[in-house]
């Protein structure tokens, strides 16, 4: 088979297991807790790491923002062998009294994007595999932390989630918005194949805090420190797949 033309890898290259940060900075600091670790390419938005933590050989790939790049990362990992995909991103809650810093494991995923719609109807839902899910919050209760666990809604448009979009998934009792799961949920179920998603919150939507506040910074301070939560809890998890 040959290399695949965006993640630049093939058979061989890549181990069964993938976390999918969005952004490539955040692949060097899951490397960075990992005992060790080594780039394998590098295009575009696409940074992937082959690492051990543990006894576990893991690939970390960053996914860029949104489905459509995510899609890509997933079609092209699987290609060569990932089996497994666990998103490890950042979310903004939809429910009053979520905190900046709380983490989110996700039961499922509202596609509000256009990405899916290419590969089934949108009536389909794009759901994690139960044991990812299970593993997640596993970890989490291993190492005493608490996670919200629930839906969450991916969407194409950052700037245009409107006051009304907000309030629809608030009354639906969706706990957050992000912009990847969808399509890893949805192409790793139609692959035969396994993933899930934890997120850290970045924001509140609800209570009128955003992303990109924080002057010079792309994240506020607690949720930039509770990343590295749930990365461990990530790691942790990925241990026992």
């Amino acid at each position: 088979m040959a290399k695949q033309p965006h993640v630049l890898c093939e058979p061989g290259d890549v181990h069964d297991l993938a976390l999918l940060p969005g952004d490539p900075d955040r692949v060097d600091r899951i490397a960075g807790l990992c005992d060790s670790h080594e780039l394998v390419a590098e295009n575009r938005e696409y940074r992937v790491v082959n690492a051990t933590y543990g006894d576990r050989e893991l690939t970390l790939c960053s996914t860029g923002i949104g489905c459509p790049s995510a899609a890509i990362a997933v079609e092209e990992l699987a290609a060569v062998g990932v089996e497994t995909f666990v998103r490890v991103g950042t979310t903004g809650a939809l429910q009053r009294g979520m905190e900046i810093g709380d983490m989110v494991v996700a039961t499922g995923a509202a596609k509000d994007e256009g990405t899916t719609k290419r590969y089934e109807d949108e009536t389909v839902p794009a759901v994690p595999d139960y044991d990812v899910l299970s593993a997640l919050v596993d970890a989490a209760e291993a190492n005493d932390e608490d996670v919200h666990v629930g839906p969450i809604a991916s969407d194409d448009a950052f700037y245009a989630e409107t006051d009304a979009y907000v309030e629809d998934w608030e009354a639906a009792g969706l706990l957050s918005v992000e912009m990847e799961a969808a399509a890893i949920f949805t192409l790793a179920r139609r692959k035969g194949l396994r993933a899930g998603a934890i997120c850290t919150v970045d924001g509140n939507l609800v209570e009128g805090t955003q992303k990109g506040e924080t002057e010079g910074e792309e994240l506020p301070e607690k949720a930039k420190d509770n990343v590295e939560r749930a990365i461990r809890i990530s790691l942790d998890a990925a241990a026992g797949l």
